[in-house]
């Protein structure tokens, strides 16, 4: 078993891991390179993986898409730099199969996805896993920005220091098991910091721009793909307000999700309106005013808990841009303490205790809060 306090930054650690194991995930960008670099700093035998996931960024000559052509060469030639073997591995086939294919299906049900959730909880974590495994390796170590902490249970996952850079949200459904084998060396450091140190290595991809976060989707047209892959979602169909009345046309219910008020199109109404759900089976849009928006709680699924016999306070964050609120977790239900705005089925509900990650669920329907006129 690996000590906590592998990779951390500071003199003493240079050849602290001799006779020592680390696999590292590399995706081709800054963050991923700085951690194969402390690991190999720590005299652990290091190895970088990449898994070549997709390919459109290369054939679109878009930089900053993970785990494709260019990014590859990139990943490679930092092993290379540092003196360290590196493999690649085509898992193209089950990332299409376990994420395009399930987000361009989650948009034809009218609901949100979060296919970076879907991806860790495949391809990048379960057959990372598994290669790092195989490879007789002590540990898998990642780039991502959370803090893995031991706690008097078992490691803890909590949110990076930097607020900005903090990826926990997307890392719910992270199993205690995949945890205890997991680091996360750059939690406790900002992003400007792991530049600088890339600058100081001499890595060349120390200046690359930052991946974007869902990397098959080129420009963000996220539209585009669903229509090229289900060329059935690109149907029209009514914008009706709560009672049914028509208030106008849509071009498919691929361009919206709730809690949206821009693209709608719609004038002359006496107070702004929002997307309050997506009926797939009518092909509707029902919009309302933002009172409308409020939810009390939210049905989960495929609730994953790392939070150990946690019972006290708690708070949700419903997207990954929102603040936590107070909740607490009723059986399969978050019911939050004050109403909440654009809960998005699809989207994930994800649970804290302070800074440290709970769990958390799929956002799978929705109550709606009754407000006092």
């Amino acid at each position: 078993m690996m000590d906590e306090g592998d990779f951390q930054l500071g003199a003493g650690s240079d050849g602290a891991l001799a006779g020592r194991r680390i696999v590292v995930a590399m995706s081709g960008g800054v963050d991923s390179s700085v951690v194969a670099a402390l690991a190999a700093r720590t005299g652990a035998e290091t190895i970088g993986v990449t898994l070549q996931l997709y390919d459109h960024g290369e054939a679109v000559g878009r930089a900053g898409s993970c785990c494709a052509g260019r990014d590859i060469r990139d990943a490679r030639a930092v092993c290379d730099r540092l003196g360290i073997a590196h493999y690649v591995f085509d898992h193209e086939s089950s990332f299409r199969d376990q994420v395009i294919d399930g987000f361009a299906d989650e948009y034809l049900r009218g609901r949100t996805p979060i296919p970076c959730v879907r991806c860790n909880m495949g391809p990048k974590f379960t057959d990372l896993f598994q290669v790092a495994r195989d490879l007789g390796a002590d540990c898998l170590a990642t780039g991502h920005y959370v803090r893995r902490v031991a706690g008097a249970a078992g490691a803890e996952l909590h949110r990076a220091v930097d607020p900005a850079r903090d990826q926990s949200y997307f890392l719910f459904a992270t199993t205690q098991d995949q945890l205890d084998y997991l680091r996360f060396p750059l939690g406790g450091l900002p992003k400007a910091r792991v530049r600088a140190l890339a600058a100081e290595l001499g890595l060349g991809v120390a200046a690359k721009p930052d991946s974007q976060d869902i990397c098959f989707v080129p420009d963000g047209d996220y539209a585009a793909l669903v229509k090229k892959l289900r060329p059935e979602a690109d149907t029209s169909g009514e914008i009706v307000d709560e009672g049914g009345r028509t208030l106008g046309r849509h071009r498919g219910l691929i361009h919206f999700t709730v809690g949206q008020r821009r693209g709608l199109e719609i004038g002359g109404t006496p107070e702004p309106l929002y997307v309050v759900r997506l009926e797939p089976e009518s092909r509707r849009v029902v919009v309302g005013p933002r009172a409308a928006l409020a939810v009390e709680a939210a049905r989960l699924s495929e609730i994953n808990w790392i939070g150990g016999d946690h019972q006290g306070p708690l708070t949700a964050k419903v997207r990954s841009l929102a603040r936590p609120v107070p909740a607490r977790l009723v059986g399969d239900r978050v019911v939050f303490e004050a109403p909440e705005y654009g809960v998005a089925p699809g989207q994930a509900a994800v649970l804290y205790a302070g800074e440290r990650v709970l769990g958390g669920g799929w956002i799978e329907e929705t109550d709606r809060a009754l407000l006092a006129a």
